[in-house]
């Protein structure tokens, strides 16, 4: 009877043994955060924050989406385009897309402010949140050395006199944005192998 215990506790020591390395690869080493994770985690954020904008200021009627002419083009971008997207000149568009966006949000940060809209505190949280993702995203192209794009600077509306305007100009730009937000986090999560390839 010892013997038998001796060999299957043997026999279950060796066991332990033989899984050792997995165990000590599996559980003390945190996983680290790609950048790509970073990016698509800051994106899914600034969704959020959109979304909510958008709830808190839903509309009832149809609005005219033609104030805006210098935002990034969202028609040609779908789902299938994304197994054949590049790294660099993807980066690179992203990260000039999100400075159109953020001289956007100023301007409708500054035109809210003047009609003492109750959007004013998320419209600055948002723009910080977008500040972060810019400079992220920076950071992640300066590392694999993806050229900087620099698009003219947008001409915006002049200043709207009524409420409702500004009411309007913000729910298509939040609608805008929440599509680039959408596309810029599916993106990021299948460039995520490319990117840890050149790392």
């Amino acid at each position: 009877c010892t013997v038998l215990l001796d060999s299957s506790s043997s026999l279950l020591l060796s066991l332990l043994l033989a899984q050792l390395p997995v165990f000590t690869s599996a559980s003390p080493v945190p996983h680290r955060r790609s950048e790509l994770d970073k990016l698509s985690n800051q994106t899914r954020n600034l969704m959020k924050l959109t979304q909510e904008l958008l709830k808190e200021h839903a509309f009832d009627s149809d609005v005219e989406s033609h104030r805006f002419r210098s935002l990034p083009e969202m028609s040609n971008r779908s789902a299938n385009d994304l197994s054949n997207l590049e790294l660099k000149p993807t980066l690179s568009q992203l990260h000039a897309d999100l400075k159109l966006y953020e001289h956007h949000f100023e301007w409708l940060n500054r035109v809210s402010k003047k009609h003492q809209h109750p959007a004013v505190p998320k419209l600055v949280e948002m723009i910080k949140e977008m500040r972060t993702l810019i400079n992220l995203l920076h950071r992640q192209m300066q590392k694999i050395e993806a050229p900087k794009l620099t698009n003219p600077t947008p001409s915006l509306p002049p200043h709207l006199p009524y409420h409702f305007d500004v009411l309007q100009s913000s729910h298509e730009l939040l609608q805008h944005f929440k599509l680039f937000c959408d596309w810029a986090y599916r993106a990021f999560l299948s460039l995520k192998p490319k990117a840890s390839a050149v790392q």
